[in-house]
């Protein structure tokens, strides 16, 4: 397991957040916000989702894992458990939603992103954002180069810029990429649009899994070419 606080993350120099100080706190704020509110009106639902899981599958209805926050700093991502409780919690993601680790409740789940739902616990605690890169596991930090680790300058989201651009259908590589052009483009308008495009990708339930890991491997666990 990574450690808790590792090194402060190095960014490339060429990286730069567009967005002011300011503007970062009433993000963050309205962020919170948000949060306490959507958890309020979802509160019978996520309820109700627990109950499902439990009822379906054995054990927690919540899944917890360790990811990679604003500047490296580790935290505990939550969401809905989906797979069964042998599979490995940092195994490969699933490529279709025949996978047999996926439950069937965890599969509809998937697919209508509401195993994503716990997460704005994660946005309330200040650990992430509405809006940001998706935040991927510590192990993955050692693989990206310097322009890539300029992803971590900003709190990581629930949804982002590569979540909308192509989510599944992208590679570890294009992902990163939209990331780091999140970062430096950042601003409320984008937030905004980003938000209004990942409604739009919910609801058609595109791209769910992923078609590919890498440029170089097909899976994560695959070594370079």
């Amino acid at each position: 397991m990574p450690a808790d606080r590792p090194a402060r993350a190095e960014h490339s120099p060429s990286v730069r957040c567009r967005a002011s100080a300011a503007a970062l706190l009433l993000k963050h704020s309205l962020d919170r916000v948000a949060a306490a509110v959507a958890l309020l009106l979802a509160l019978l639902p996520m309820l109700w989702i627990a109950w499902r899981i439990r009822r379906d599958s054995p054990g927690p209805a919540l899944f917890l894992q360790r990811r990679a926050g604003r500047d490296g700093r580790s935290f505990d991502l939550y969401k809905f458990r989906t797979m069964r409780t042998d599979t490995d919690p940092y195994g490969e993601s699933p490529q279709s939603g025949e996978d047999p680790r996926v439950t069937p409740f965890g599969r509809w789940l998937r697919e209508t992103s509401l195993d994503e739902l716990p997460q704005l616990l994660n946005v309330l605690r200040g650990e992430m954002s509405l809006v940001g890169p998706r935040p991927l596991y510590m192990q993955q930090m050692a693989e990206w180069d310097a322009r890539q680790r300029g992803r971590l300058l900003v709190k990581p989201g629930l949804t982002g810029l590569a979540q909308v651009s192509g989510r599944g259908g992208l590679t570890i590589e294009q992902k990163l990429e939209y990331d780091v052009q999140y970062v430096e483009r950042l601003s409320a308008g984008l937030d905004l649009w980003i938000l209004w495009r990942t409604l739009r990708s919910v609801l058609s339930r595109s791209d769910i899994y992923e078609r590919r890991y890498s440029e170089t491997r097909a899976r994560r666990s695959d070594d370079p070419e």
